[in-house]
């Protein structure tokens, strides 16, 4: 199983006269790093010849204006190897918290009734960056959780991983099933090939609301406000008749606004 998210594109943010997120303006594309879970998947499903389920739960909306964005998102774990994807949209959910997030996920594993070996996912989407949804997902089901792999080997039924710790590196060993968040250095995702696209949509796709499912976690926060930071410039132009008496200007400009002081 890999966790699929549609997120907001942080490389085209916009804003609206007051200066807040017009998040409705914000295309939506397919996580990066869930790219480097799904090229992991199919790595592994080449080593255990098994299959490749995605889930996705739509955080952003309405809906009903996201759906080509969303399409697309699917569509690309579709053609990138996933073999069957499971899609949660529902405006209740919007916009979507961790917690709510996780216990979807959780859900929408009994009510198709999966049992994966293996539950992959980015260690972090690059919207919220939280990292929180794929341990969250584990404490629910009970499992192993293995985060920040940048290396992932199976042995029989034993994963034994890299975990990337910034000062060190540590190496763990798990028996499956077990959930594993990855990072960006665990591999680099390949492109589709046109035949993959092309069979993308042939491939099983299910839509799914909250009321098809048992019991979804309401959310534990609201937005109450998001503002697009706004850089403004002084432009103030430093002039002398030498380098070192434009030199010292400066310095007194710097110091006068307080990024200084001697």
């Amino acid at each position: 199983m890999v966790l699929l998210k549609p997120a907001l594109n942080p490389e085209m943010i916009r804003s609206l006269p007051d200066g807040s997120v017009d998040f409705n303006a914000i295309p939506l594309k397919l996580s990066d790093i869930d790219r480097n879970a799904v090229e992991e998947a199919n790595k592994i499903k080449g080593i255990t010849k098994g299959k490749i389920y995605s889930i996705s739960i739509v955080t952003w909306g309405p809906t009903s204006k996201r759906e080509k964005d969303i399409k697309m998102a699917i569509q690309e774990g579709l053609a990138k190897g996933v073999d069957e994807a499971i899609v949660l949209e529902d405006d209740s959910l919007i916009p979507g918290d961790q917690v709510t997030t996780a216990s979807a996920v959780v859900n929408v594993l009994k009510k198709f009734n999966i049992n994966p070996d293996i539950i992959l996912a980015g260690e972090a989407t690059i919207d919220g960056f939280s990292g929180q949804v794929a341990g969250r997902v584990a404490a629910k089901l009970g499992l192993p959780y293995i985060s920040f792999a940048r290396k992932i080997e199976i042995n029989g039924n034993k994963i034994v991983a890299e975990r990337d710790l910034e000062d060190y590196v540590e190496v763990v060993e798990s028996e499956m099933p077990a959930v594993i968040s990855v990072t960006r250095e665990i591999n680099s995702p390949r492109p589709p090939t046109l035949i993959q696209i092309r069979m993308a949509s042939k491939k099983p796709q299910h839509i799914v609301k909250v009321s098809d499912l048992e019991k979804v976690e309401k959310q534990k926060k609201k937005m109450k406000e998001a503002k697009v930071l706004a850089v403004k410039r002084k432009q103030t132009i430093v002039e002398g008749k030498s380098l070192d008496e434009i030199a010292t200007k400066l310095v007194s400009l710097l110091e006068q606004e307080g990024v200084f002081t001697e």
